[in-house]
């Protein structure tokens, strides 16, 4: 049975002012309910992201601003931080850990500047919203193997789905460039190739 991550409640003390941080941010404003004065719901999206984020009046017994190590996926740390300066969010300067691939609790073991080897998991910065909730947006360019079900594919946006056809078409050129022939077969190339790269698997040679 799937079980697929819908909501996270995060937990505010002010409703409204959380409301136009997180829109204010470009994410989607799902739903803003309250069936009466004691209980509201207003639920927002990240661009792109399958799970959305809940927070309201009554919702949650958690104290405003506990919630900490919430993790958004982006595939440019850097553009990312410059989205979320102009947006208002005051993020951190991009980081990696002096550990390896995670990071640490808090900011202990922080280098500034992204992974030296910009490698896929290593990059991230943080930021807060108005209570103190602590996100932290991670670069991901290359998933680990076994990391995604190839069986479900998906791209979040049409500029993702851009981004994925012009990774496919490069890679293209070089295998028929290896193989001094033209595929007639291009779209099943260019297929196993993006579900490959998303299901961090062998590409096709």
């Amino acid at each position: 049975m799937d079980m697929k991550l819908e909501v996270v409640v995060v937990p505010v003390y002010d409703v409204d002012r959380a409301k136009e941080f997180y829109t204010a941010l470009g994410w989607r404003l799902d739903a803003d309910i309250a069936p009466d004065a004691e209980f509201r719901v207003v639920q927002v999206t990240p661009p792109g992201s399958p799970a959305s984020v809940i927070f309201g009046t009554s919702v949650t017994e958690q104290a405003p601003g506990s919630a900490q190590g919430l993790h958004l996926v982006v595939d440019d740390i850097e553009a990312a931080h410059e989205e979320l300066a102009r947006r208002g969010a005051g993020p951190s300067e991009v980081f990696h850990d002096a550990g390896g691939v995670f990071h640490h609790a808090g900011t202990d073991a922080r280098v500034p500047g992204p992974d030296p080897e910009r490698g896929s998991y290593g990059s991230f910065l943080s930021f807060t919203d108005p209570d103190g909730n602590g996100w932290l947006l991670q670069e991901i360019t290359t998933r680990l193997p076994g990391r995604l079900d190839p069986a479900t594919t998906a791209f979040a946006s049409a500029e993702d789905l851009a981004s994925a056809l012009r990774r496919a078409s490069a890679a293209h050129g070089e295998h028929e460039a290896r193989t001094g022939a033209e595929d007639p077969n291009w779209p099943d190339w260019y297929a196993r190739y993006m579900v490959s790269e998303q299901a961090g698997a062998e590409p096709p040679s």
